[in-house]
C-alpha cells in the first residue's frame, strides 16, 4: 500500500509539474496597450530625400502588448492622419488607460501635380474603453503640435508646437479634454515631458541646442526662461521613474545621419538649480528615447545610417538601440541592439522586462528581451500596415 501511495504521490506530482509547465509557456497578462502612429504619406528615397505620396492611408494602430507581451497584437486600426517629421512622441495614453491622444503635427495640401506639408494643429482624442477603441473627439491646439506628455496624475497634458514656438496645456477630466492656456517659448521647441512628481516639466529648444524649465502649479504652467544647455539638436527627453534624472536625445547638427557621433545629455534634477552633469557618446543620430519603468536602463534609438543616401559612406541597412545602465547619478552605455530601418519610437512594458521598437522603412516592430540592465533581441517582428512613425504606450 505505501509503495502504491508513493506511485499515485508520485505520478501526481509529474501531472501538476507538466501543468505548470504548459502554464508557464501559455499568454496569462491582462490588455495593455500601446499606440502606433503610422505614416504611408513619406517614403525615404534611394539617396534620402523624402518622397511624398498622396494623403488618406494613414493610421493610428493601437496594439496589445499586455496578454502576450512577447507577442503582440494589433486589436485596432483608426484612419487618422500622421507624420514622421517630428519626435516619435506625438501620442500618449492616459496613466489609467482609459484615453489616448494624438497630434498630428503637419497637413497635406496639393502642390501642382505632387504634394507638400504644411503645420496642422488637430489633437486626437480616442477612448480606449470601447470596442473597439473610437475617436471621440477633435481639438484645434497650436501649430504643427508635436511631442506631448500626459502628467502621473492623468488631469494634465501638454503639447510642443513646433510652428507656434508654444506649448498647449491641456486639462483631462474623465474623457474631456479642453485646451485651457499657451505657454510662449520663444523658440521652437519639439518635445516636452512632466517629472513624475507633475510639479515641473522639461522642454526640448533644439535649434537652440537647449532645454528649458517649466513650473507647474495645478493647472497653470509657467516659464522662467530658465534653459539647460544640451548637446546638439535636443529631440526628445526622459526622465528617471524617481526624478533625480532627465535625458535628452541630442539629434545631431543636421537633425539626420551624417556618419558623426552624437550624444545624450544627462541634467541632475536634484540639484538646485538643475543643471547637466553629463554628455555620453551613444554613436549616430538618437532620437526615440525611452526610460524603463524600473529606472535600471534607457534606451536610445539611433537612426545610424540608415535614413541616409545609400551611396553615401555612413548608410546602414539598419538602425540600433543604444542601451544606458543607470546607477544612481551615473548614466553608462554599455551596448548595442541591431534592429530595423529607420527605427523611431520605443516603448517598455509596464513591468520592464520587454522593449518594442518600431521601424520606419521595415513596417515593423522589433521586440527586445529585457533582464535587468541587459537587452537582446528575440528576433520577433510584429508587421504593421504601414510605416510606424511612433510610439508610445500607457503613463507610468
Amino acid at each position: 500500500m505505501a509503495i502504491r501511495a508513493l506511485r499515485a504521490v508520485a505520478v501526481a506530482a509529474a501531472a501538476l509539474a507538466s501543468t505548470w509547465a504548459f502554464a508557464a509557456t501559455m499568454p496569462s497578462g491582462k490588455p495593455e496597450y500601446m499606440l502606433v502612429g503610422i505614416d504611408n504619406k513619406v517614403v525615404f528615397g534611394d539617396d534620402g530625400s523624402l518622397q511624398l505620396q498622396p494623403p488618406g492611408n494613414d493610421l493610428v494602430a493601437i496594439v496589445d502588448i499586455g496578454t502576450d507581451p512577447e507577442n503582440p497584437k494589433i486589436v485596432a486600426k483608426l484612419p487618422l492622419m500622421n507624420s514622421v517629421v517630428g519626435p516619435p512622441t506625438n501620442l500618449a495614453i492616459t496613466p489609467d488607460g482609459t484615453l489616448a491622444i494624438v497630434a498630428n503635427s503637419l497637413d497635406w495640401v496639393p502642390d501642382g501635380a505632387n504634394w507638400k506639408f504644411v503645420p496642422d494643429n488637430k489633437l486626437y482624442v480616442i477612448d480606449l474603453t470601447t470596442d473597439p477603441p473610437a475617436l471621440i473627439e477633435t481639438l484645434a491646439i497650436g501649430k504643427q503640435p508635436s511631442g506631448l506628455s500626459i502628467n502621473r496624475a492623468g488631469n494634465l497634458a501638454l503639447v510642443a508646437n513646433r510652428a507656434d514656438n508654444s506649448i498647449s496645456v491641456l486639462s483631462i477630466q474623465g474623457k474631456i479634454v479642453k485646451l485651457i492656456d499657451t505657454v510662449p517659448m520663444g523658440e521652437q521647441v519639439a518635445a516636452v515631458v512632466f517629472t513624475p512628481d507633475g510639479k515641473r516639466a522639461l522642454a526640448a529648444k533644439f535649434p537652440g541646442n537647449k532645454v528649458a524649465l517649466l513650473n507647474v502649479d495645478g493647472q497653470k504652467v509657467t516659464y522662467d526662461k530658465r534653459d539647460l544647455p544640451v548637446g546638439l539638436w535636443p529631440y526628445n527627453v526622459g526622465i528617471m521613474p524617481d526624478g533625480k534624472l532627465a535625458i535628452t536625445s541630442d539629434n545631431g547638427n543636421s537633425g539626420r545621419s551624417d556618419g558623426n557621433v552624437d550624444t545624450v545629455s544627462v541634467i541632475d534634477l536634484e540639484a538646485n538649480p538643475p543643471r547637466v552633469i553629463d554628455k555620453i557618446m551613444v554613436n549616430e543620430s538618437p532620437e526615440g528615447l525611452v526610460v524603463s519603468p524600473t529606472g535600471q536602463v534607457a534606451a536610445v534609438i539611433l537612426l545610424g545610417g540608415s535614413d541616409g543616401p545609400k551611396n553615401q559612406w555612413f548608410y546602414n541597412r539598419s538602425g540600433k538601440v543604444a542601451v544606458l545602465k543607470v546607477e544612481g547619478k551615473k548614466v553608462t552605455k554599455t551596448g548595442e541592439v541591431v534592429v530595423g530601418a529607420i527605427p523611431e519610437g520605443a516603448v517598455f512594458s509596464p513591468d520592464g522586462k520587454w522593449l518594442y521598437v518600431c521601424n520606419y522603412s521595415d513596417k515593423n516592430i522589433s521586440v527586445l528581451r529585457v533582464d535587468g540592465d541587459k537587452v537582446t533581441d528575440t528576433g520577433k517582428t510584429v508587421p504593421l500596415p504601414g510605416s510606424p512613425a511612433s510610439l508610445r504606450g500607457r503613463v507610468q
